[in-house]
């Protein structure tokens, strides 16, 4: 069977300033500059950034407060001690301790929260590139599949132009009919036409796949026309197993039940006590000048105070609010079971319905290239049958529009084939996204 496989040529450079781009490289360069995944790594990285100690209010606050003022007096009064005139300048300073001690394990269940959170960020990062990386896949592979439904388009379009040619010459020579000779015109220009609306849909297929590499969709690349389907190597028990280990989709459901799960301890904080330390240590230097004759020298007080303080607080009643707050997270963790449990059903059903399409579309490949053998065999036929004047010129053009959609359908069912395999691969999370 003649082999699909030819090298891209844009019509707009020589193929010697073109570069050839393998489907490893496009997801290699979709990795590095698509602005969907720098964006959900950097969201991933704010997930664990906030995953610390200090988040969930396990460590202790310090902080320190200080000012230096002045301020200027003016008295009048017959009072012997009167200051006159003075002015105050100020220095003070106060650092101060505060540390939750206790609160009900709540600082224990939102550090657990947020942790689950930040895994859930990377999985969640992981889902977006995932899907990015699909995208690309998908823009590669119709591009591939746009090149060589050209090819298909040029091939026949070159038969119809010899076939135009040849009735020319035999019009001229009386052996032909001005029929014949239009029949070839029409199927000539139909091809033409045929090969200008294909060379769109190429150039429409490589500014898609540019965006998704965040490059400039002008930019001229070839591709090898070849779309290869990786067979699969597990059996589809195997498959299921693999999926709710490592889908993405699933994994976040699992970790938002995780962190309902701890929504329900932190409600429960709210009936429990809660113990605080507070210390604090302050300086203070106040100097007092005068210009009355009742103060020879300036006035200078200094004071330096310290407290600890262990603060304890208990809620009695605030309206019924904390048992609201343990009944409404307890349901809340109930739905995410049942999300959890409904995202299963799903995923299986999505891997057993892509395994059992791709079996189906790797069969009607088997079909599709039978047809082209047959189809390029009827064609040789016809063509050998019309050079001898054996078959009408209709007769030839329907094996010639036969190949055409023969090929056609095989380069769709590939394209079909493979995008069931890139989906079973998302699913079971065998992507390679690093």
């Amino acid at each position: 069977m003649k082999k699909l496989t030819l090298f891209v040529c844009f019509f707009a450079l020589p193929l010697q300033a073109q570069t050839e781009m393998t489907a490893e490289e496009a997801i290699r360069t979709g990795l590095e500059n698509n602005y969907s995944v720098r964006i959900a790594r950097n969201q991933a990285t704010i997930a664990h950034n906030s995953s610390g100690l200090g988040t969930a209010a396990l460590l202790p606050t310090l902080g320190i407060d200080g000012g230096t003022g002045l301020s200027r007096s003016d008295q009048e009064t017959n009072s012997p001690f009167s200051f006159g005139s003075s002015d105050t300048r100020s220095l003070d300073a106060t650092i101060a301790l505060n540390w939750t001690l206790f609160d009900g394990m709540s600082m224990f269940a939102e550090k657990k929260r947020y942790d689950e959170l930040a895994r859930m960020g990377t999985v969640q990062a992981r889902s977006i590139i995932e899907t990015t990386v699909v995208e690309i896949l998908r823009a590669y592979f119709d591009l591939v599949q746009q090149q060589m439904l050209l090819d298909v388009a040029m091939s026949a379009r070159d038969i119809s132009q010899t076939r135009f040619d040849k009735e020319r010459v035999r019009n001229e020579l009386g052996g032909a009919s001005s029929t014949d000779l239009l029949n070839a015109q029409v199927a000539l220009n139909n091809d033409q036409a045929n090969v200008l609306d294909q060379q769109l849909r190429v150039e429409i297929a490589q500014q898609v796949l540019n965006i998704l590499l965040a490059r400039d969709p002008a930019t001229s690349f070839a591709v090898k026309e070849e779309i290869t389907i990786p067979p699969l190597d597990l059996p589809l028990e195997q498959l299921l197993q693999l999926a709710l280990e490592n889908n993405s989709a699933y994994r976040a459901a699992q970790h938002d039940a995780n962190i309902a799960q701890q929504n329900i301890r932190l409600a429960r904080a709210g009936f429990l006590p809660r113990l605080a330390l507070n210390a604090s240590y302050g300086y203070s230097d106040r100097t007092t000048s005068s210009d009355s004759p009742n103060f020879a020298e300036d006035i200078n007080s200094t004071s330096k105070d310290a407290s600890v303080r262990l603060n304890l607080s208990l809620n009695l009643f605030n309206g019924f609010r904390n048992r609201i707050d343990v009944q409404n997270a307890r349901l809340a963790a109930e739905n995410s079971v049942l999300v959890l449990k409904d995202a299963r059903n799903a995923l299986s059903a999505q891997v057993r319905e892509q395994h059992l399409t791709l079996e189906k579309r790797l069969a009607l490949v088997a079909l599709e290239e039978q047809n082209v053998q047959a189809a390029q065999q009827n064609l040789a036929l016809q063509q050998d049958r019309y050079e001898i004047g054996a078959t009408s010129s209709i007769e030839f053009r329907d094996a010639q529009v036969n190949l055409i959609r023969a090929e056609s359908a095989l380069i769709a069912a590939r394209f079909q084939a493979r995008l069931s395999r890139i989906a079973i691969d998302r699913l079971t999370g065998r992507l390679e996204i690093e």
